[in-house]
């Protein structure tokens, strides 16, 4: 039984009922809205045989970067192994495998293929878009969506997806003004495509336009908000800006409501509650008794040690809360990832591992080794994925670790960078003043 998706592409397996509940799953993928697992479980429980919503199912699975998606990804992958395919749903398997493998570039580059032979295959296009993120493949976040784009048109179910993940490939790539142009134009095709508003978040973001970007957020806020599994995340964009205000009451209001209010367990939120406390922490805000409620979320996988991003803010949360038990589990098990097959032992020995120890240097009080940790690992940090925006946080940490140590003139030079990319950021220009304030150490 093979059916075709509404783009005209081949689906071994499935009926009419459970092919409308793939194209549902896929189109709740694409707005980060809704419950996509679910929906492919339904469309399984509708056709067992239905290959592409298997891969679907696992690729959900695998992309959360969550320790407990693995055994259920290779679930999907054993039982659709066993069901007739087509060649590009065996690509996907092959993609799948790799994924589990945690060879990231492998399995980038069969999604690759997959979408130059099959460039209206969303699913490929979105799932290397987020591969691409993870490895920190900023020119092929743009380009593996761009070369796709002829083939797409407005009409299409799905466009708007294709279209706002261009444009954070163009706003990852600087090219601010298309970036902006495109997030809103998918917008419009789309309201709740949270990807899109994020996209342009971004832009705002890289661009210091603060108070746009909270008009931006705010404008429509439910589009985004309500019922997406995305909308931590554009929340803590939305505290950066009040960050970068100097609105601390408001940041902390957002954090204690739809950032982690509810105490969330989803580690792509944990990574937002982490990142949004560090750069708190880094000012000397008082924050009680928040980074517990944090290290008590990421505890439980302390020592997974999948994904070396992932271990940084878990660091994060444990230096912060300090319990040195946790930040010893995660020195473990990056020694232990180091040691191991697949990518991550590149991530971490490249960027993870020297992040991670640096962090907890600047917990320890030891400025001058975190300086000396950040300072390599800043000029390679995309090899361990995130945007810049997350990246940023390791030159935060490296200026406040140099102006407490007395290294005022690599201080300076660092916050210079700052100030020539935003002139009219206050956040930056608070640290200029405080460099100016402080005499040059002897070292200088």
């Amino acid at each position: 039984m093979t059916r075709n998706d509404a783009l005209g592409l081949p689906m071994s397996g499935a009926d009419t009922t459970a092919g409308d509940l793939y194209h549902q799953a896929l189109h709740e993928f694409q707005c980060y809205r809704g419950d996509p697992v679910a929906t492919a479980e339904q469309a399984l429980s509708r056709s067992p045989e239905f290959v592409m919503a298997r891969v679907l199912h696992a690729y959900l699975h695998l992309l959360g970067t969550e320790p407990d998606g693995f055994a259920v990804a290779r679930a999907d992958l054993e039982s659709a192994g066993t069901r007739p395919s087509t060649a590009r749903e065996r690509a996907h398997l092959n993609a799948v495998q790799h994924l589990l493998d945690s060879e990231w570039h492998v399995a980038s580059r069969i999604l690759e293929d997959i979408a130059i032979e099959h460039p209206r295959d969303i699913l490929a296009l979105q799932v290397g878009h987020v591969v691409d993120f993870y490895t920190g493949a900023s020119r092929l976040l743009r380009d593996r969506i761009a070369r796709a784009l002829p083939s797409w048109s407005a009409d299409m179910p799905g466009y708007h997806a294709v279209i706002g993940m261009h444009a954070f490939g163009l706003e990852e790539t600087g090219l601010y003004a298309r970036a902006e142009a495109a997030g809103r134009r998918a917008v419009e095709l789309e309201r709740h495509d949270a990807w899109a508003w994020h996209a342009v978040a971004h832009v705002m973001e890289m661009q210091g336009r603060t108070t746009e970007g909270i008009a931006w957020l705010r404008s429509d806020s439910d589009a985004w908000s309500v019922d997406n599994f995305f909308a931590v995340h554009i929340w803590w964009h939305l505290a950066l800006y009040h960050l970068e205000m100097g609105e601390v009451d408001e940041v902390l209001r957002l954090f204690d409501g739809p950032i982690y209010g509810p105490r969330s367990r989803v580690v792509l939120d944990m990574i937002d509650a982490s990142a949004l406390l560090w750069r708190l922490q880094l000012r000397g805000i008082p924050l009680g008794e928040r980074w517990q409620a944090v290290a008590d979320g990421w505890e439980p996988i302390a020592d997974a040690g999948n994904y070396a991003f992932n271990d940084a803010h878990a660091m994060m949360a444990f230096t912060g809360a300090q319990r040195r038990a946790a930040a010893e589990r995660v020195f473990a098990a990056q020694t232990q990832a180091m040691d191991g097959p697949g990518d991550n032992r590149f991530f971490v020995r490249e960027v993870g591992s020297p992040v991670t120890r640096a962090i907890h240097a600047f917990g320890e009080g030891d400025y001058a080794e975190t300086v000396r940790l950040l300072r390599p690992a800043r000029d390679r940090a995309n090899r361990f994925g995130g945007s810049h925006a997350q990246r940023d946080l390791i030159d935060l940490t490296l200026i406040e670790a140099a102006l407490r140590d007395g290294q005022l003139a690599l201080a300076r030079a660092l916050i210079a960078e700052r100030v020539d990319l935003k002139p009219d950021s206050a956040s930056a220009r608070a640290l200029a003043a405080r460099a100016g304030d402080l005499p040059l150490s002897q070292a200088a």
